[in-house]
């Protein structure tokens, strides 16, 4: 393990995975605030996720301290965890019922963000020193 620390390939690779997860986070938590009808709580009421008011500047704060956490490297495991927490609530409300109504090419095409998503925290958790 402490070999693994010191070696520039894996340190260079978790770097810009952290990058990649921190800055989706971060700039989806601002822009449900700059855009509340679109992706914030009029994107909350529009899929019915139960008190949109509350939830929805949640998800953001949830999502712009994490992802931020993520990008700086801090407590990168512990704020990996409601990030997945995130993705799986995503992937539930937004991406199964797009599979059920307009089937697999199409949810496929919509959700490779989330996995990509889904996949690089759990890179991270499992990863983290």
């Amino acid at each position: 393990m402490i070999s693994r620390l010191f070696n520039p390939k894996w340190q260079t690779s978790y770097l810009l995975i952290r990058l990649m997860v921190g800055a989706v986070f971060l700039t989806e938590g601002i822009q449900k605030f700059l855009f509340p009808e679109q992706l914030g709580i009029g994107r909350f009421m529009k899929i019915g996720i139960p008190a949109p008011t509350f939830t929805a500047p949640f998800v953001g704060i949830v999502e712009i301290f994490c992802g931020m956490a993520v990008l700086i490297g801090f407590l990168t495991r512990f704020a990996s965890v409601p990030l997945l927490i995130d993705m799986a609530v995503a992937i539930f409300t937004t991406k199964i019922p797009l599979l059920m109504n307009e089937g697999f090419w199409k949810m496929a095409h919509e959700s490779r963000t989330d996995y990509s998503m889904v996949l690089g925290l759990l890179f991270l958790i499992l990863s983290s020193s």
